[in-house]
């Protein structure tokens, strides 16, 4: 495996010599991760009964400045490991009854996780692979995750300019995200899921509905119909809680309120984006947010 000496990995394109120092998103040259263990607070068709075999890792290309797991995208959390370590995790998840791995922000980590996966798949690895990502990807990125990955949870989270550079330091964050999408439903194709309900293959795109975006909520969902329907999951989130910088924000320190977020899943039923998930408004909670207390790593 070789490290990056130029990192392009994501969007940001820092350059980075990742041998001598870290990148833009914080990562160097050992990879690191805060939390590998079953999760159950994922989609049904991710989660179910059996858990998802969740790996956090360290470092994040975006900067939400509400980001529920900001101790570990922005402030460095985590455990360094090998590649033969995390190999090892993948495994010890399957072990678990896990129904799948879900690689939550793994995109700064790429060679590694691709030589773990190599490595783990040697061993006996079977589950299908989810990569998790706030949607911030280059379509060079997802190409090179063919093989690799089977099931692509990724947030739209933005189209205003304006929004992604004050919440997420992106301006340029729904052009890259809209490429990248595109690529990760021709790679994954028409949801696939297996006998007891769990998504094989496939694209499930998420929204988290903020406070005081409305216009931008309904701008991402005119978006997402008019993708090829039946072709991704959609997956509308309520559960937006201010955590990190958020929480003194003008707009963002508040949660949704349910006139709001009505708006929202009125503007989703319209569209016909009804095959996939619409949380309940009492959803916002910080229970979603996982201890990170580096178990499993």
């Amino acid at each position: 495996m070789e490290l990056p000496v130029h990192c392009e990995l994501c969007p940001r394109r820092c350059g980075a010599d990742r041998r001598a120092g870290a990148g833009f998103c914080g990562a160097g040259a050992t990879l690191k991760a805060a939390r590998a263990a079953l999760h159950f607070w994922e989609e049904p068709c991710i989660s179910g009964r059996r858990g998802s075999g969740t790996v956090f890792f360290t470092g994040c290309a975006l900067r939400c400045c509400y980001c529920q797991n900001f101790a570990v995208s922005q402030q460095g959390l985590g455990k360094e490991l090998s590649f033969h370590r995390l190999a090892e995790i993948f495994l010890e998840l399957q072990q678990k009854g896990a129904a799948n791995l879900n690689l939550v922000t793994a995109t700064q980590w790429l060679p590694w996780v691709t030589a773990a996966l190599d490595e783990a798949r040697a061993a006996g690895l079977r589950l299908p692979v989810v990569w998790n990502t706030g949607g911030y990807e280059t379509v060079e990125t997802v190409r090179a995750l063919a093989g690799y990955v089977d099931v692509w949870l990724a947030d739209v989270k933005y189209v205003s300019p304006a929004l992604a550079q004050e919440y997420s330091a992106a301006p340029d964050y729904f052009e890259v995200c809209r490429a990248a999408v595109a690529q990760m439903l021709a790679q994954a194709g028409p949801p696939v899921y297996d006998a007891a309900g769990y998504l094989t293959r496939g694209v499930i795109l998420r929204h988290l509905a903020l406070p005081g975006a409305l216009a931008d909520s309904l701008a991402v969902l005119d978006y997402m119909a008019g993708l090829p329907q039946g072709g991704f999951v959609p997956s509308l989130m309520s559960q937006y809680t201010p955590f990190y910088r958020a929480a003194g924000h003008r707009r963002l320190g508040r949660r949704i309120s349910t006139w709001e977020y009505r708006q929202v899943v009125n503007r989703a039923v319209d569209l016909g984006l009804t095959a996939g998930y619409m949380q309940e408004k009492s959803s916002a909670r910080e229970e979603y947010t996982p201890p990170f207390d580096l178990e499993g790593v």
